[in-house]
This record gives structure tokens, C-alpha cells and sequence, in this order.
């Protein structure tokens, strides 16, 4: 079992900038794949980005290719995503989450563990 816990969310206006983090606690996830996804209100959770657990490979959604890098610290057991150029489509909770025998699906239900998610607010 592995506990997921998410910060780094909070309101900023369009064109700012956010880095969110998400801690691992448990057992190690520095042999997962790691995935981002987000949720607004009334739409269903969407992908956004994964890393691989070496961090040779990862993937974006075309949403925020270009604005939002993920990473990884190995050795701390926590993922980040930085967000860049921040839009108010990008409204919305965000939760990190684990893959554990695959190299970064788009769907949610390929990911066995998650946080409770950190809502991030983007003014205009």
C-alpha cells in the first residue's frame, strides 16, 4: 500500500505559475510509473501527464504540452508537476497516482493508487 499526498495547488492568475508536488509514503515508488491527472466540476478526470520510474520517457496530454513539465525525485519518493502559463481552463483538482505495471496510460482506471488531490484555481 502506498499513500499519495498531494500539495502545491492555490490560486494564481492566468499566465502564472505552479509547481505541485506529490509525496509517497508506504513503500518506495521509485519502480512505478507515475501519472497527473485533474478534475473539474461536472467533467471526468483526465489525464495530463506520466513519467516513467526512470524518467526516460514521459507523456503529455496536447492540453498542456508545452506549459506543464513533469519530474521525479527518486530518492525523495515524490513526482511534480510544473505548471507554466497557466490558463483558466486549467481550473480544476489534481491528484497524482500510480501505475503499477504500465509505462504511463491515459486512463485513470490503469492507476491503482491516488491522492486526495490539490485544487488549483486560474483567475483571469
Amino acid at each position: 500500500q502506498v499513500q499519495l499526498v498531494e500539495s502545491g495547488g492555490g490560486l494564481v492568475q492566468a499566465g502564472g505559475s505552479l509547481r505541485l508536488s506529490c509525496a509517497a509514503s508506504g513503500r518506495t515508488i521509485s519502480r512505478n510509473t507515475m501519472g497527473w491527472f485533474r478534475q473539474a466540476p461536472g467533467k471526468e478526470r483526465a489525464f495530463i501527464a506520466s513519467i516513467t520510474w526512470d524518467s526516460r520517457s514521459t507523456n503529455y496530454a496536447d492540453s498542456v504540452k508545452g506549459r506543464f513539465t513533469i519530474a521525479r525525485d527518486n530518492a525523495k519518493n515524490t513526482v511534480y508537476l510544473e505548471m507554466n502559463s497557466l490558463k483558466p481552463e486549467d481550473t480544476a483538482s489534481y491528484y497524482c497516482a500510480v501505475e503499477l505495471w504500465g509505462m504511463g496510460s491515459v486512463r485513470p482506471t490503469e492507476y491503482t493508487f491516488w491522492g486526495q488531490g490539490t485544487q488549483v484555481t486560474v483567475s483571469s
